[in-house]
């Protein structure tokens, strides 16, 4: 589709992935650059590929040639500061309207990183995970394509096949390449219930949601900016993410000692009502887990005294002398 307005976006779309199709094209940075444009701009600064700071001018040679079945993928979380860029109506990139509610902007300049250059040539990508902390995610891409295959979390769906998480969900096993699960997990995924897949081509912006499971690789050489952001419709799992999983909070200062806690507490001072309704919400959430518990051992109790008072149970063929087996 075109576009969404935040109401339409907060109302109908928080929990389904889409593309749109018109807001990447408004902007500068859709119009200036390519690979060309940016080895001339940008040659000599140094960007995260991977584990690796690589001088932007021998990342692009390497991706220009490289025939490695997983190449490594560009993936820079400082690059409005290393490219000077403006984010906002009149700069480089702005956020897409819809995305425009993001609830850790509360925390300011101690927010977790949040956006992302990612630049790869054909083959890269990410193999399945969720975005970090249950955050939301866009990903619009400049140039190239890239193909998404997608997962929603649920106690219905399970994890992707060939995907394995340990009970706490801190840990994921899968193929160790991406072209090893297209290989052995594809067309098993894609028969799979909950699948959704697409791809997102030059100009266009993906949503990613909460919590859901994804695969990425880029079909071509590709160049996208993403960010994660929290919407009002999913504050109740960010917060339940950052209270109960601490180890598993990432992106935060080193001086930040309690993300949980510093979250609160800006969202009690300019978030007051949007707090208190998400608070409501995992409450409401816990004491339907808690009645669904009770409702569970009550039944298994009820059984219990049912074969006590039959002192035993029978089983037979039809016949109705079988004696009875304690």
């Amino acid at each position: 589709m075109p576009n969404l307005s935040t109401t339409e976006f907060s109302e109908l779309w928080t929990d389904k992935p889409f593309i749109l199709t018109d807001p990447v094209k408004s902007w500068k940075l859709w119009r200036v650059w390519d690979q060309g444009s940016m080895r001339e701009s940008y040659g000599d600064i140094k960007f995260r590929a991977e584990a690796v700071d690589w001088p932007f001018e021998a990342y692009l040679d390497y991706m220009d040639n490289t025939a490695d079945e997983s190449p490594l993928y560009l993936f820079d979380h400082l690059f409005v500061e290393k490219m000077n860029l403006t984010v906002g109506t009149n700069g480089d990139y702005c956020v897409p309207e819809c995305f425009g509610q993001d609830l850790f902007a509360s925390l300011g300049e101690n927010r977790p990183d949040s956006r992302w250059l990612i630049i790869g040539p054909e083959r890269s990508g990410s193999t399945f995970h969720k975005d970090p902390n249950a955050t939301s995610a866009w990903n619009a891409v400049i140039r190239g394509s890239k193909y998404w295959i997608m997962f929603p979390t649920s106690r219905v769906y399970p994890p992707p096949p060939g995907v394995y998480v340990s009970e706490d969900q801190s840990e994921v096993t899968s193929p160790l390449s991406i072209a090893e699960w297209l290989l052995e997990f594809h067309a098993e995924a894609r028969a799979t219930a909950g699948c959704v897949e697409g791809i997102c081509h030059a100009g266009e912006v993906l949503h990613v949601p909460s919590g859901w499971w994804h695969l990425v690789v880029n079909l071509s050489p590709s160049i996208a900016i993403t960010q994660n952001f929290v919407p009002q419709a999913h504050l109740p799992e960010v917060l339940a993410f950052l209270k109960d999983k601490p180890d598993q909070v990432s992106g935060f200062k080193k001086k930040i000692a309690d993300p949980y806690g510093l979250f609160l507490q800006k969202m009690k001072e300019q978030h007051p009502e949007i707090l208190q309704t998400a608070i409501q919400q995992l409450e409401r959430a816990k004491e339907g887990r808690k009645r669904k518990w009770d409702e569970l051992v009550k039944g298994h109790d009820e059984h219990e005294a049912l074969d006590d008072d039959s002192n035993g149970f029978s089983f037979g063929f039809g016949g109705a002398d079988e004696d009875d087996v304690p």
